[in-house]
């Protein structure tokens, strides 16, 4: 039994309410549960109980033993000394606060509803795919996507943390973190540490003074990539790297190691040095591209903004001085462009609407993950299974938070789903 369990029947009250009392004998009456608290200190705040003849404003903390108090060192915490009421599934010893008074406690163990407790058992020892797998069909579709919206909206907050620390350490310039992010959406997961450290080594207004010359656009890029530090046969990369030379020299750049980068398993279409060529036409093609996202009318725009394709050189080669039998025009496909505004544009623009405290950037961000066609990826394959189809981005992002943040981690007592479940026994 986790304690995320009591902190569930103690906020619904789901738990026999009959005739409550301590364990020393006071009778109980609950005014209010109190709120649940996400942060340091005990479990919910703000209760309000009459215990005996006295009524009680102050906090609730819950354990599964009660002997649980000293484990965690509350007794050393001054944030304890306004709990008022003590909320155990067993009080295997009494507990006192530092003023060396016994705490008022209450048991569980002999209150909770057998089949509340036997689905809770039954739904931590699943081994499924989804805990809730025989029941998740059963639950009223008006309560699945009331929490897919709520999930939907936290996995973009999740998605912020990181672009909010980088915002901050960029003094606020949203020019250049949107760079900086919109580099890691060209990783493509693998890759994204590794092309958010490129962009992060080489400021977007270093660049800027290069605009107008994709071939000095590309030297830096690929020479600070760490890939014009050997040794070429061809023409193409050993003029690359006498530019780049210079442009260090210029700037004082100090280049990546090449073993950031990884090859090994890729499609050659998905390689650094691709990406990297596809990033470089990007910047040479398009000005102030955060702007350009916040001005887009619709999908289709950031679509057209986002479509580039690399220079010549990369039309017979995946890496350099290795020419490829065939030509081909390595365009950034539509998958990936849809991949770079799920995972990059769309979390920035709910950011920035955070930031400007403007619902109109948000809506937007919703807007745009309505307009993308459903991920086809493993996670939505098992979710097909389970007979849920997804229509657009929009559900897709929702159900990916659902199963890796909530299903894999057994959250079901915090989850809308698993407290519908749970409320039908």
């Amino acid at each position: 039994m986790k304690e995320e369990f009591l902190h569930y029947l103690w906020r619904l009250r789901r738990f026999d309410l009959k005739n409550l009392q301590t364990t020393e004998g006071e009778n109980i009456k609950i005014h209010s549960v109190g709120k649940l608290n996400e942060n340091a200190g005990p479990d919910f705040l703000d209760a309000r109980i009459k215990i005996g003849e006295t009524f009680w404003a102050g906090s609730v903390e819950i354990h599964i033993n009660a002997s649980d108090w000293n484990v965690h060192g509350h007794q050393r915490d001054r944030a304890y000394d306004n709990v008022i009421l003590h909320v155990v599934y067993e009080e295997d010893r009494p507990i006192f606060d530092a003023n060396g008074e016994r705490i008022p406690c209450m048991e569980l163990r002999r209150r909770i509803t057998p089949r509340v407790l036997a689905m809770y058992e039954k739904l931590m020892r699943s081994e499924k795919w989804i805990p809730c797998e025989y029941h998740f069909t059963n639950v009223p579709e008006i309560t699945r996507n009331l929490w897919l919206d709520r999930l939907l909206v936290e996995r973009l907050e999740d998605r912020c943390v990181s672009m909010q620390n980088l915002l901050e350490s960029n003094k606020n310039d949203w020019e250049e973190t949107f760079y900086q992010c919109l580099a890691r959406g060209f990783g493509l997961k693998v890759n994204t540490d590794a092309f958010e450290q490129l962009a992060r080594s080489l400021p977007l207004v270093t660049l800027g003074r290069h605009r107008g010359q994709l071939f000095q656009i590309e030297a830096l890029l690929f020479g600070q990539a760490g890939f014009l530090d050997f040794d070429f046969e061809g023409e193409y990369p050993n003029k690359l790297k006498k530019e780049y030379s210079f442009l260090k020299q210029k700037y004082g750049l100090n280049p990546m190691a090449p073993a950031a980068w990884k090859f090994l398993r890729m499609r050659p279409a998905n390689f650094p040095t691709i990406r990297i060529a596809q990033f470089a036409m990007l910047i040479f093609q398009t000005t102030h591209l955060f702007s350009k996202m916040l001005s887009a009318a619709n999908v289709q725009e950031i679509e057209n903004a986002l479509t580039v394709i690399t220079s010549s050189y990369w039309e017979t080669h995946y890496v350099f001085d290795k020419p490829t039998s065939k030509k081909w025009r390595k365009m950034l496909g539509k998958t990936t462009i849809h991949l770079i505004i799920i995972n990059i544009i769309v979390p920035f623009l709910f950011l920035y609407g955070n930031q400007k405290d403007d619902d109109k950037f948000k809506n937007k961000a919703f807007q745009l993950l309505e307009s993308i066609p459903a991920e086809q990826n493993k996670i939505m394959r098992g979710w097909k299974k389970l007979g849920v189809h997804p229509e657009s981005a929009y559900q897709t992002q929702a159900l990916i938070q659902l199963k890796t943040k909530h299903c894999e981690l057994k959250k079901c007592v915090s989850c809308a789903i698993g407290n519908s479940v749970f409320g039908g026994c």
